[in-house]
């Protein structure tokens, strides 16, 4: 086949190892690809402050997308270049519904300078940043890139579908976690959808792209990407979606296919 002209791949569970790092060997298939002129763009549903220890492991420029396509950030310059958020009248709206719905839901939000929370949604144990913790209503911003509602109690694929049910179109509603969190951006906001766009903006159709995942917020941009890979490790539903298997995270799958689809050395 053609080599591709674009790389798209996920970070946590695809590109990343188990550990969350990026291994010797992933970090040479990058450069290779960098100083061949070949653009990978990072696509993630990491929120940028979880980022700032992976920027210089991945290359430390062009540009990223967060949060789900929520955010396009330019690495280069440690900014947000745009950002395409959930308005107020549907991030209530929404948190109403799923409340009734499926009592017990808390929840969070992702903006583009941080976070804040209910005062009942739990810290996860790795996120040291500061939050700003209220009522749902006193907390919400015109710049809330990503809703996350949360269940203590509920089996989480039980929990995601009720939540999904519950949203319907209103906005986009994903997930990428094994516990009951489901992640919910603004109508139409996916890894794909911005993806699309840049990759417009640098000349390339999904023909021309490659796109790595393993979990279900990825299987709009590989069903998009003109290839796709599945992580070995990856959710049945991307097993499935997927043009090929990549071997695992853990297994450097994304720079052995890169290796393999660009005649690398590594």
């Amino acid at each position: 086949m053609t080599a591709p002209r674009l790389v798209a791949t996920d970070l946590d569970g695809t590109l990343l190892d188990s550990g969350g790092r990026v291994s010797a060997r992933t970090r040479a298939v990058l450069d290779e690809l960098d100083a061949g002129g070949v653009p990978v763009v990072f696509t993630t549903g990491r929120p940028v402050r979880w980022m700032e220890e992976l920027w210089d492991a991945v290359g430390g420029h062009g540009l990223a997308i967060c949060s789900n396509g929520a955010i396009v950030y330019d690495v280069a310059r440690r900014e947000v270049r745009e950002h395409r958020p959930v308005t107020r009248e549907v991030g209530l709206a929404l948190a109403e519904a799923v409340r009734a719905a499926v009592p017990g839901t808390t929840f969070a939000i992702e903006h583009t300078e941080g976070w804040a929370s209910e005062t009942a949604f739990p810290k996860h144990p790795d996120d040291l940043t500061e939050r700003t913790q209220g009522a749902w209503e006193d907390i919400f911003r015109d710049d809330v890139v990503k809703v996350l509602a949360l269940h203590r109690d509920l089996d989480p694929e039980d929990f995601w579908a009720r939540v999904a049910d519950v949203v319907g179109d209103s906005a986009v509603t994903t997930w990428s976690s094994s516990f009951a969190l489901v992640e919910i951006s603004a109508a139409g906001v996916t890894k794909a959808s911005t993806l699309e766009t840049l990759a417009a903006e640098m000349g390339f159709g999904a023909a021309d792209v490659v796109a790595f995942g393993d979990m279900p917020n990825d299987l709009p941009m590989l069903e998009w990407a003109g290839t796709s890979y599945a992580m070995a490790n990856a959710h049945p539903s991307v097993r499935d979606l997927a043009d090929h298997l990549a071997p695992s995270n853990d297994d450097d799958g994304v720079a052995t296919v890169l290796a393999d689809l660009f005649g690398l050395s590594r």
